[in-house]
């Protein structure tokens, strides 16, 4: 085994090492993209349609430094990470919301929007791993199938806790215990890159739940937190993370200079 060709190709590659970490941070970034939403939609007084604008216009910006850099870096990773679940929150509720799309209809035109993604991608690329993300083309369909993860994210949760009224508690339960049901098959040796992706999705609907579960009042089943004050939070648990997981790669990268 060639392990400076496998340290050179982790290096080239643009997205991050699926670790503990990653799906901490994706599921903080998936509650903020809940609550975010809200509070720009609610509180902030903007109006709905110049608040998309902005954080559609942040998520461009986000994206195109993402592209156009050459290698992982975190911080700017994961600030697209968070732009994209808000974004995707937003798409989900002005379907809902503003247009009246049925839950049903959305979730199920999301999924077929992903399963697109992920044929085209495979038919391009022939493979949907994560481990070799780096080519602009590449990268692209990666970015493409997150967005859809996370508005399909969005309307599944919102389909099973408001359409199907089971709530905020048992979203939480529900889709951890899905999570947790993914997690075993990958140990038991089911595909890696389905596992994945499956994990992907699930961790909106969870991160939405767990949002809505301390954000909401508690007239409508929540903790009563607010929107604001739980979007604090959890953004500064991702800026700690991140910052860590920052430093922990400069030190990496430093000592694999030594050799």
């Amino acid at each position: 085994m060639d392990l400076a060709k496998i340290s050179r190709t982790e290096s080239l590659n643009k997205v991050p090492e699926v670790t503990l970490a990653f799906w901490v941070i994706k599921i903080l970034s998936t509650t903020v993209g809940e609550t975010g939403a809200d509070y720009l939609a609610v509180h902030v007084g903007l109006g709905t349609v110049l608040t998309d604008f902005i954080t559609l216009t942040l998520l461009v910006a986000a994206l195109t430094i993402q592209l156009r850099t050459s290698r992982h870096v975190p911080w700017i990773y994961w600030l697209t990470v968070v732009l994209v679940s808000i974004v995707g929150t937003q798409i989900t509720d002005a379907l809902t919301d503003g247009m009246e799309v049925s839950l049903y209809v959305s979730t199920s035109a999301f999924g077929a929007a992903l399963a697109a993604t992920f044929a085209v991608w495979y038919a391009v690329e022939r493979t949907l791993s994560i481990h070799t993300i780096m080519t602009l083309r590449r990268e692209s369909f990666y970015w493409a199938a997150i967005l859809c993860t996370f508005a399909l994210g969005t309307a599944a949760g919102d389909l099973a806790t408001e359409a199907l009224g089971l709530g905020f508690n048992m979203g939480v339960i529900i889709f951890g215990a899905m999570i947790a049901s993914v997690t075993m098959a990958y140990v038991l040796g089911a595909n890696a890159v389905l596992c994945f992706w499956l994990a992907y999705i699930l961790t909106r609907p969870l991160g939405a739940s767990l949002g809505d579960l301390l954000s909401q009042s508690r007239e409508y089943g929540g903790m009563g937190l607010g929107s604001i004050y739980t979007s604090i939070v959890f953004l500064t648990l991702i800026t700690i993370l991140v910052a860590f997981l920052s430093l922990d790669q400069r030190q990496a990268q430093s000592s694999s200079t030594k050799f």
